[in-house]
């Protein structure tokens, strides 16, 4: 196999975990907005716990679409473990997206629903940033390829590398 399209495979697995991870946070998106704006017009909840609330049923949202789609060729052992990764990464996340909505909302007084909004995506993107990394670096992480040698990967079912000398 040719260097670069090793680089290549590796770009292209890459780019379809980045599309579906983006396919369900697109989706958990949606799901924390709109949860968000519902909990703060049917309820009195102050704007940050609202704001907790709508986070926490996406993470569980997420959880399902991330580990049945985007993740559903990782490794599935320990599934204790990883959700107990899972739980503590979302936490650390849930703080991001929350801290940043609670500075705007009790540090600069910006608390008008649009104001609200916009500050609630704004944690939400930076999260995921955090978000992205921690899951596939932790939580579901990736299965090595067969026949991996001292870092060598190759597709399965092709030999290994005759070495001479």
């Amino acid at each position: 196999m040719a260097h670069g399209s090793s680089g290549e495979g590796r770009l292209r697995r890459l780019t379809r975990e980045l599309a579906k991870f983006g396919a369900v946070g697109g989706a958990g998106l949606l799901v924390n907005l709109g949860v968000f704006n519902f909990v703060r017009h049917v309820t009195d909840l102050p704007v940050v716990r609202a704001s907790v609330v709508a986070t926490v049923v996406a993470i569980a949202f997420n959880y399902v679409g991330f580990r049945y789609f985007t993740y559903r060729d990782r490794d599935k052992g320990g599934r204790t473990k990883e959700m107990t990764l899972f739980l503590l990464f979302s936490a650390v996340g849930l703080v991001i997206e929350n801290g940043l909505l609670f500075l705007a909302t009790y540090g600069f007084g910006w608390d008008s629903p649009l104001q609200s909004n916009v500050f609630k995506f704004i944690g939400i993107g930076v999260a995921t940033l955090f978000r992205f990394w921690s899951y596939r670096t932790w939580v579901f992480k990736a299965i090595p390829l067969r026949g991996t040698v001292l870092g060598e990967s190759r597709p399965a079912g092709t030999a290994p590398k005759q070495r001479v000398g």
